[in-house]
């Protein structure tokens, strides 16, 4: 399949990462405005934080299946539907006058957002010389990480201005602007005929090694992500508004985290998976070890920050390349698990919680991070013994 001009494969790409922010932000919205919502719908804030939880438990459960039954359907049709069906569920969201209509507004969101994931990797890279395709993934993930550090304080801030359901809203505007531009835009063509449609280097042992990998990780993550302000509080000793001021840059790491690896993808695509899981396991277990010491907490929050998002952004690309199959197969497999690690995680430190403090929690998250460190070490590539007789039938061939 011949490539599009560049300049409409760069504006689709741009309408891709507006898309990745925009889900990220939508899936994120009601952290910040729980309360808001609480009230207006007169119902417990734990009951609102349901709605990030189903959201999660939601992807989790039908990324594979998804992806499955719409494996041929072009990925023109595909994301067009996913992004309508964003923009339709934003509205209703921000049209509920019950709870339970916000949350099955919330759970059509998800499961737009679970095959997004599956199939925008393997549209946009394709889309681009296989040379580059590290910095595409790159791209992407920092747009969706621009949700967190931008997206989601915007849509908070106002939400507080002008009413939950403005900011609920928002994602209907941005996600249709990215809906035209890829009706518009993205050629029309068999999913299997893509550039990016099977992985460029099948590896089944490679695949199940970074998927146990990427699991293992996200729990560990979210075992100690899920309780961290209460360990700033608790443990730190840092006051509440500072704690906000600490997420801010937990933000801004996980921001420069991306882009310096998406930077480095391309020629170093092993090693950045193995250091990210790494410094993620320093971040999780140096908070443990020293997050009393509040300068120490403020340099492994950091490192945990700057890790988190491209472990999840290097084992996207991994899969591009071992996929046994489709990549867009490989890559809803690896979003299910991982959102399945990042339940896994926070029921964890959940049941670490009483047993052993906050400090517990990150020990275990740290832990389970180590194990996948190990797994990747385990996984590398045996090199083959030399064959004596390999140069000798060389030379004996005319």
């Amino acid at each position: 399949m011949s490539r599009p001009a560049p300049w409409r494969r760069s504006a689709v790409l741009v309408a891709l990462m507006l898309a990745a922010f925009t889900f990220n932000t939508a899936e994120n919205l009601p952290v910040g405005l729980l309360e808001l919502i609480s009230e207006s719908l007169g119902v417990s804030v734990s009951v609102v934080g349901l709605l990030v939880t189903g959201y999660g438990v939601t992807v989790a459960v039908a990324s594979l299946p998804l992806a499955h039954a719409v494996r041929a359907v072009p990925r023109r049709h595909v994301l067009t539907g996913l992004l309508a069906a964003l923009v339709v569920s934003s509205l209703v969201a921000a049209l509920s006058t019950s709870y339970w209509l916000l949350l099955v507004a919330r759970l059509l969101t998800a499961l737009a957002q679970a095959l997004f994931w599956a199939v925008m990797g393997p549209v946009a890279v394709g889309l681009f010389a296989p040379e580059v395709r590290g910095r595409v993934v790159g791209a992407l993930s920092v747009a969706g990480s621009l949700a967190l550090v931008l997206g989601v304080p915007v849509a908070t801030w106002l939400g507080r201005r002008s009413g939950w359901q403005v900011a609920v809203a928002v994602p209907a505007a941005l996600g249709l602007l990215s809906l035209v531009t890829i009706a518009v835009l993205l050629p029309t063509s068999r999913p299997q005929d893509e550039p990016a449609a099977y992985g460029s280097s099948p590896d089944a042992r490679r695949f199940w090694t970074v998927l146990v990998a990427g699991t293992l990780s996200a729990t560990g993550a979210f075992a100690g992500y899920t309780y961290v302000v209460k360990f700033l509080g608790d443990v730190s000793g840092f006051s509440p508004s500072t704690v906000s001021v600490l997420f801010v840059a937990f933000g801004a790491a996980c921001l420069a985290g991306v882009s310096i690896t998406g930077a480095l993808l391309d020629r170093f695509p092993r090693a950045a998976l193995t250091t990210a899981v790494a410094t993620q396991a320093a971040g999780l277990l140096g908070l443990y070890a020293a997050g009393a010491h509040p300068v120490a907490a403020v340099v492994f929050l950091v490192l945990m920050g700057g890790a988190l998002g491209p472990v999840f952004m290097t084992t996207q690309n991994a899969m591009l390349h071992c996929a046994p199959g489709r990549t867009d197969i490989a890559l809803a497999a690896n979003s299910g698990s991982y959102n399945a690690g990042i339940a896994a995680g926070a029921a964890l430190g959940g049941l670490v919680l009483p047993l052993a403090g906050v400090r517990g929690a990150f020990l275990a998250g740290g832990l389970l991070t180590v194990a996948a460190c190990a797994v990747l070490c385990g996984g590398r590539p045996r090199r083959s013994r030399p064959d004596p007789g390999q140069n000798r039938r060389r030379q004996q061939q005319p």
